[in-house]
């Protein structure tokens, strides 16, 4: 069956992947709730996050609803990692820095990260954070700063707050104005996109 698309939306989608971010992502480490995971892809495709990765070692990769992830899951590649020593590797071969979410004594405020390189921010589990066979690969941590009482925020909460200031800072360099994608890729992942 042949699927008819307009020029208006070809036009959409071209436009949405020549603003595509290849070198910031994220990392969904053990993330168990679908509405969290839901909420953090929705951002991701808001934000222009072009890839995630996801390592699930002792966790199922929940079942993502149509109505809580708005269809993000369609727009948002993802990459599972079999583990932790795995995922580094990969990440780390492509140049990317790895940043932690964390509450640790010398974890540096989100503002002070510079998100105009390649960098991948891992958000742990709703319970015990980032696991602890990260720890070993990653090259820093991060906290966002709270004026209250309660000190953490909800993982999906906190994904858009990371994200918006890579956004900001990207905006600021003009990271927006040339597609990170090449050519060829970017005309593959159109007409991929217009079947969906």
């Amino acid at each position: 069956m042949r699927i008819c698309i307009t020029e208006r939306r070809l036009d959409r989608i071209r436009d949405v992947l020549s603003r595509r971010q290849t070198d910031l992502t994220l990392v969904i480490n053990n993330i168990h709730d679908p509405h969290n995971v839901s909420a953090i892809l929705r951002s991701c495709d808001a934000f222009g996050i072009h890839r995630v990765h996801l390592l699930y070692t002792d966790t199922a990769f929940p079942a993502l609803g149509k109505k809580s992830s708005g269809s993000a899951k369609k727009w948002v590649e993802t990459v599972r990692h079999k583990d932790a020593a795995s995922l580094a590797a990969v990440l780390k071969s492509q140049g990317y820095t790895l940043v932690a979410t964390s509450f640790s004594e010398t974890a540096r405020p989100l503002t002070t990260w510079d998100f105009t390189g390649k960098i991948a921010v891992i958000l742990g589990n709703e319970h015990r954070g980032v696991d602890e066979d990260l720890a070993p690969h990653v090259d820093g941590a991060l906290y966002i700063p709270m004026q209250g009482m309660v000190q953490s925020l909800n993982v999906s909460v906190a994904a858009a707050i990371i994200l918006y200031e890579g956004f900001r800072q990207r905006h600021a360099a003009g990271c927006y104005d040339t597609p990170s994608l090449p050519a060829d890729e970017l005309e593959r992942l159109t007409q991929l996109w217009a079947q969906k």
